[in-house]
C-alpha cells in the first residue's frame, strides 16, 4: 500500500482489492447498467465497507479469509484484496446475491487518479475463465471510516476522488470456485488467489 497525505490530513491510499467470477466486457465509468450500481455508489459503498473494520478484522489485510464476511450489506457482497501483498484466501458467499470487487483502486487527489489508471492493470480468473474489468478513471465519492482502520488511516467522513478497475457480477452459481487475482500499476502489485464457496440461495 502507498500512502500519501492529500487535502487536510486526508489519506489517499492504493491497495488493490480483488477476487470475483464470471465474465463482462470492460466500460468507461457512467456505462451503468440497470443490474449494477452506479460506479460512483459502488466505489464510496465499497471504500466504506473496507474502512469500517479496525485492522486485526478488516478484510483487506486479512491473511486467509476469516474476515470476509464482516460487515457485509445484504444487496451485495464485497470482496477485498491485499496492500501489495501475496496472499491466499477462503471464503464462502452466500447464494443470490450480486457480487462486486475491484482489481485495483485508488484514493486521492484528480492528479493522483490520472497516473495511477495511465499504468493500471490487472487480471481476474475464475475457473479458467478472464473477467474484462470495468474502468473508472476517477470520480468524487463519499467515505465514512472508523478508528484504527489500516485502509484510510483515519475515521470520519470526508469525500475524495475514486479509481480503478472493477467488477460486477450477477450472483453465482452454487458450489465451489477458484479465483488468481493479479494487479499492478507503476512498480505497485499485488495477488490474491481465492477459493470461493458459494453457498445455496
Amino acid at each position: 500500500m502507498r500512502i500519501r497525505t492529500v487535502g487536510a490530513g486526508l489519506t489517499a491510499v492504493l491497495l488493490a482489492a480483488l477476487a470475483g467470477c464470471g465474465t463482462r466486457p470492460a466500460q468507461e465509468a457512467g456505462e451503468a447498467r440497470n443490474d449494477r450500481l452506479s460506479s460512483g455508489t459502488l466505489q464510496s459503498r465499497w471504500w466504506t465497507w473496507a474502512s469500517t473494520e479496525p485492522e486485526p478484522t478488516n478484510p483487506v489485510a486479512d491473511q486467509n479469509g476469516g474476515s470476509c464476511e464482516r460487515n457485509q450489506p445484504e444487496d451485495v457482497w464485497f470482496l477485498a484484496g491485499t496492500f501489495g501483498t501475496y496472499t491466499e484466501r477462503t471464503c464462502t458467499v452466500p447464494g443470490g446475491v450480486p457480487v462486486a470487487f475491484p482489481l485495483l483502486n485508488r484514493l486521492g487527489e484528480p492528479a493522483d487518479c490520472a497516473g495511477f489508471m495511465r499504468t493500471a492493470e490487472g487480471s481476474a480468473v475464475l475457473d479458467g475463465e478472464k473477467i474484462a474489468p470495468d474502468i473508472y478513471r476517477g470520480e468524487p465519492v463519499e467515505v465514512r471510516s472508523v478508528v484504527g482502520n489500516p485502509v484510510t488511516g483515519t475515521s470520519g467522513h470526508f469525500t475524495t476522488i475514486a479509481c480503478g478497475l472493477w467488477v460486477q457480477l450477477p450472483p453465482l452459481t452454487t458450489g465451489s470456485h477458484t479465483l488468481t487475482i493479479r494487479g499492478r500499476s507503476g512498480d505497485f502489485a499485488t495477488g490474491v488467489d481465492y477459493a470461493l464457496t458459494v453457498e445455496a440461495g
